[in-house]
């Protein structure tokens, strides 16, 4: 099940977002003030992933994480598609998310809800990364 995020989840949330390389420092606690969209899948009743969305105009994923032992179960798919959808009501003109060149399982996923490669970020990521943009337009 999908569903938007409260401030209740906020403790379970924090544990999940430890499995991103490089989460954003209190984005998460800030998003869940209201700035932001923040939906959950859950597993027996309980957030196993997340999905943060900031729009305006248009519409940025700025985390999407789902627990390694809920993964390969479609729930990221589904975040994806939720974000996605709300974007799209709120009148969004394009999506985009970005992504470590080596993190090839995440890009084989974006590219499977219509996402497509933008443009590329180089020295993005601590490890001096590039980050690829990948739009998905409204």
């Amino acid at each position: 099940m999908i569903r938007e995020a409260t401030s209740d989840d906020l403790p379970r949330l924090q544990q999940i977002r430890a499995w991103l390389p490089e989460p954003t420092p209190q984005l998460l606690e800030t998003a869940l003030s209201g700035i932001a969209s923040v939906f959950v899948s859950t597993a027996e009743g309980r957030p196993v992933g997340y999905v943060l969305q900031m729009a305006s105009d248009d519409a940025y994923i700025a985390e999407l994480v789902i627990e390694p032992s809920h993964r390969r179960e479609g729930r990221a798919t589904g975040l994806l598609e939720t974000a996605i959808e709300v974007a799209k009501n709120r009148g969004c003109g394009h999506v985009s998310i970005t992504v470590h060149e080596e993190n090839e399982s995440a890009q084989t996923l974006y590219e499977s809800v219509g996402f497509e490669l933008w443009c590329e970020e180089s020295d993005y990521y601590a490890d001096g990364g590039t980050a690829l943009v990948f739009r998905k337009i409204l």
